[in-house]
């Protein structure tokens, strides 16, 4: 005799949609948001570098903790070496915070660059099944990241807030999309 189990693949499935309130409001903040950081980019430039130092410097920190803790378990030295590789980098993060965003852009560069052609290749080479989608999203990641590297150094001063602006903004226009879609007003 077969038993199937009917009870939901996630937890999530259970929970409600939020009330549409929340997601409006939730959307406005983040516009919000999104067009106060657009308004000094390079502050929000500056400061989302010191924040990946801070946050690197306590990864490195737990790091070296957990290689202390979990002694027995083998890797020792490397877990301390990664630990403080961690922790250099996030110093020079947090006391160079100008080089560290002009370096931070550089690398999103050539990311956005090398993962753009990769996107155009696969696009090409499944053009059958909608590769036409992973063409447009492979071409403009190729011109954003040859927008950020022709424009470099400038455009390490820029980029990271301009991106995290955008980006909220555009997070925040899917709330209201969200609470506007049929079944949140019939709700």
């Amino acid at each position: 005799m077969t038993a199937y189990d009917s009870s939901p693949r996630l937890p999530a499935d259970n929970l409600s949609a939020p009330p549409v309130w929340v997601c409006v409001l939730l959307g406005l903040v983040m516009i919000l948001a999104g067009f106060l950081v657009l308004g000094d980019v390079v502050l929000v430039t500056i400061i989302s570098a010191m924040f990946i130092g801070w946050i690197s410097i306590a990864t490195g920190a737990f790091e070296i903790i957990h290689a202390i803790w979990t002694k027995g378990w083998g890797g020792f030295l490397w877990q301390v070496l990664l630990g403080v590789l961690y922790i250099a980098f996030g110093a020079v993060l947090v006391s160079q915070p100008v080089a560290s965003a002009q370096i931070l852009t550089f690398v999103l560069g050539l990311l956005l660059l090398i993962s753009g052609f990769v996107r155009l290749f696969l696009g090409f080479s499944h053009w059958k099944d909608a590769g036409w989608v992973m063409l447009l999203s492979g071409a403009f990641g190729v011109l954003a990241g040859l927008v950020i590297l022709t424009g470099f150094p400038m455009t390490g001063l820029w980029v990271l807030g301009f991106v995290l602006g955008v980006d909220l903004i555009s997070h925040g226009i899917a709330w209201l999309t969200y609470a506007w879609r049929p079944t949140a007003r019939t709700a």
